[in-house]
């Protein structure tokens, strides 16, 4: 057994009004590969919203177990944070969707221990394709990666059986 204590994240800072917000339909996502309880060293994102738009926020924070090159994150995990948060801004916004597509480009280097924000939003709708853009920046606002995607939204059938799905899931759990 290890006597390394397991990092945690600092507290994260979001802006004075952001509002708090589950975007998912389900509230406790806990084997989330993001956001889940047991990404706790490897990332922390909290999800926020402007009542002012329907943009969705996130303070994010990067742990140890994230590191790509040396000291830095990998960039597989800041893609699968800005994959989760332009998902997100769909379901928050009342369309449940699949990804079909992310392009992430890498801006800066960001190093372990990394604490920033992330901003995504719904740049266009063509009946069912969903257009999602994001940007992972640090506190000052440089920007360190930028997110566009393809969504695709569901069919009421799949959302359903999705909903069934999750229900049975958390069913399981709670036993």
């Amino acid at each position: 057994m290890s006597d390394r204590v397991k990092p945690q994240a600092p507290p994260l800072s979001p802006a004075a009004d952001w509002v708090p917000v589950c975007p998912f339909p389900s509230p406790n996502s806990p084997n989330s590969f993001v956001s889940g309880k047991h990404a706790a060293d490897r990332t922390r994102v909290d999800y926020y919203r402007e009542p002012a738009n329907d943009h969705l926020h996130a303070c994010v924070w990067f742990g140890p177990a994230s590191e790509g090159p040396p000291g830095n994150v990998h960039g597989g995990a800041i893609a699968a944070v800005l994959d989760e948060a332009m998902g997100a801004v769909c379901w928050m916004n009342g369309h449940p969707v699949v990804g079909a597509r992310i392009t992430i480009n890498y801006v800066h280097m960001t190093p372990i221990g990394f604490a920033g924000r992330v901003e995504s939003w719904i740049d266009t709708i063509e009946r069912r394709k969903m257009f999602i853009k994001s940007r992972l920046t640090d506190e000052e606002g440089k920007v360190h990666a930028e997110g566009e995607a393809l969504f695709i939204k569901l069919s009421p059938e799949l959302a359903d059986s999705l909903g069934e799905a999750r229900k049975r899931r958390d069913k399981t759990e709670a036993q």
